[in-house]
């Protein structure tokens, strides 16, 4: 019988959460093993736009601090969380951030408006992005490896796009033609890639992030260990001492020295938790993170030992619709609709043709009333995305591309009716759509109003900056509210989809998973959407996933090194002790 594989730290997961709590753990001298389930490394984290909420990152020197991203998040937060654990992250998140440059890695500030901007010490300076990475820096096997984003990222599901990019394109910004035609020369023009693959070898919000971490991970010399699935955590009496993981049906225990780390994704792909856990359950395949990828195995491993969980009644909400895929319409592809349900010349009505939030608000608080609509009225869940031809003309509609790119005729006819309403007049669409066409055409009539006037009475859509930040400029007096009143009209139903799911392990402040009497398991470490978030059920930015993550990450590597006698440091260097320099 062949000896047990044996490491310092082995990572459960290669999303930001595992990459960070690697590339940290190996910095520090300690060995790793990253293993991922999928045959693909990169996690959801890959897919996702990228963006981390790093308060007081100071990347560029700002007058932000502590007192103030607490002023703002306490006046936010709707849920019991654990303050010592918050505190630990807009404390650690800095450290964190600063260590991510010291390795090479480029942060930026993006000048992305928190998400209520109406709330006390709002800013717009905290969510950190990365600077576009060269795919082509990984080794061909790994640049083909990399988990890819999704066709939403891309344009005609080719050429990848950045957020400036998507930005100009997608508000048809002055000079977006011209960014288009760049990203064609770019993307053709490098002919050593196409004869690999088709992929851009641009990588690109989420993608760029990844590259970069897996560029120094992988100079690192830590191996990803893809096809490979937890199957549950190993004990030695009360302490996690490893891991028992199936490959292609083989069944093998790996060891930890110095502890496991949990970053393996939520459990938005399992409908039984969903069921057990969420108010609305909704539908897995109504989810925008990689199909059936994150189904719970860290969570329901963790449970088996006796570790608590918390805020998984939550998920990280986002308004999707589906469409059939364009080369196999017997399956369809989700859109995110995030930014599309608040652009002028539209508005969202739940079944009884009623409005019932700032349509321009931030995805989760969108998905938060859909949820709070759905307990009080049944009529949510799916709601409709109902919109005019000037919307048609300049916006996309989930997967459905502005006419001017995509015309009327060439929307496959099984699309009609059935994932696309169209009508001549709001009555009819009301008749198509089966909502009251009195209430519809009040609705409508209100908008129409309220657009004139530039002030919306009900709900107050685009009188913030983050609202304003996904109107359309050309419009006035508000960016985000047009009339809807050019036929034909359109509508689209809107499901309650997410980006994962707010709850799972309980962890403390140094990202250990506690059991039920709150006492940490020996061993046992977790980050990301397998672990609880630390704002409870709050979207506080953009980034609020992917910053808790890396950040919890970073911390569970800073506890296991200390404990293996790595003298850790407090401004995030570190020195190694005799006994860490022979391990390592």
């Amino acid at each position: 019988m062949s000896a047990i594989e044996t490491y310092d730290v082995i990572v459960v997961g290669s999303g930001a959460a595992g990459a960070v709590a690697a590339l940290r753990a190996v910095e520090l001298g300690l060995s790793v093993l990253i293993v991922e389930k999928a045959h693909k490394y990169g996690g959801t984290s890959a897919t996702s736009g990228g963006v981390m909420w790093i308060p007081n990152n100071q990347l560029t020197p700002n007058d932000d601090s502590k007192d103030k991203t607490f002023t703002y998040l306490n006046s936010l937060l709707r849920s019991e969380v654990q303050q010592n654990r918050l505190e630990a992250y807009v404390d650690q998140a800095p450290k964190m951030a600063r260590f991510l440059t010291s390795v090479g890695i480029p942060l930026m500030q993006a000048a992305w408006p928190d998400y209520f901007q109406t709330a006390p010490e709002a800013r717009a300076d905290r969510s950190v992005l990365c600077d576009t990475f060269d795919g082509r820096l990984l080794d061909d096997r790994h640049f083909v490896g990399m988990r890819e984003q999704y066709n939403r990222f891309k344009i005609f599901r080719r050429y990848a796009m950045d957020i400036a990019e998507f930005f100009a394109i997608s508000t048809r910004a002055p000079g977006w033609i011209k960014v288009f035609l760049k990203m064609l020369w770019r993307y053709w023009s490098d002919i050593n890639t196409r004869l690999l693959s088709s992929r851009d070898r641009r990588f690109t919000q989420g993608a760029a992030l990844m590259g970069h971490l897996y560029k120094q991970v992988l100079d690192r010399g830590v191996e990803v260990r893809t096809e490979t699935a937890l199957r549950e955590l190993v004990m030695d009496g009360d302490r996690v001492s490893g891991v028992l993981v199936q490959t292609f049906g083989r069944e093998y225990s790996l060891k930890a020295r110095h502890g496991v780390v949990l970053a393996a994704g939520g459990f938005e792909w399992n409908q039984e938790l969903r069921e057990r856990f969420f108010q609305v359950p909704g539908l897995t395949r109504h989810s925008s993170s990689p199909e059936d990828a994150n189904r719970g195995e860290a969570l329901i491993a963790g449970m088996n030992i006796g570790a608590a969980t918390e805020h998984t009644e939550a998920g990280w909400w986002i308004p999707t619709m589906h469409k059939p895929m364009d080369s196999a319409s017997n399956f369809d592809e989700i859109h995110q609709a995030a930014f599309d349900v608040g652009r002028p010349h539209s508005v969202c009505v739940n079944r009884n043709g009623h409005r019932f939030v700032n349509e321009a608000c931030s995805y989760d608080e969108f998905g938060i009333a859909m949820v709070e609509d759905q307990l009080k009225t049944g009529a949510n869940t799916p709601c409709w995305l109902v919109f005019d031809a000037n919307f048609r003309k300049k916006f996309t509609a989930g997967g459905f591309l502005p006419s001017m790119i995509m015309p009327d005729w060439r929307i496959p006819a099984d699309c009609w009716d059935h994932y696309l309403f169209k009508a001549e007049s709001i009555d009819e669409l009301a008749s198509k759509i089966q909502i009251s066409a009195s209430e519809l055409r009040t609705t409508v009539g209100n908008m129409n109003e309220y657009a004139r006037t530039g002030t919306d009475a009900e709900f107050a859509r685009g009188s913030n900056a983050y609202d304003q930040m996904f109107g359309d400029a050309s419009v006035a007096p508000n960016p985000c509210l047009g009339p809807i009143d050019t036929p034909p009209y359109y509508a689209v139903p809107i499901n309650l989809g997410d980006l994962g799911t707010k709850g799972g392990l309980k962890a403390n402040a140094q990202a250990q998973v506690v059991d039920g009497q709150n006492k940490p398991i020996p061993g046992l470490y977790a980050a990301g959407n397998n672990s609880g978030n630390p704002f409870g059920n709050l979207y506080p930015g953009a980034g609020g996933t992917i910053g808790p993550a890396a950040t919890f990450g970073f911390v569970a590597a800073n506890h296991m090194a200390a404990a293996a006698g790595v003298k850790v440091e407090s401004d995030s260097s570190a020195t190694l002790s005799a006994s860490a320099q022979a391990v390592a």
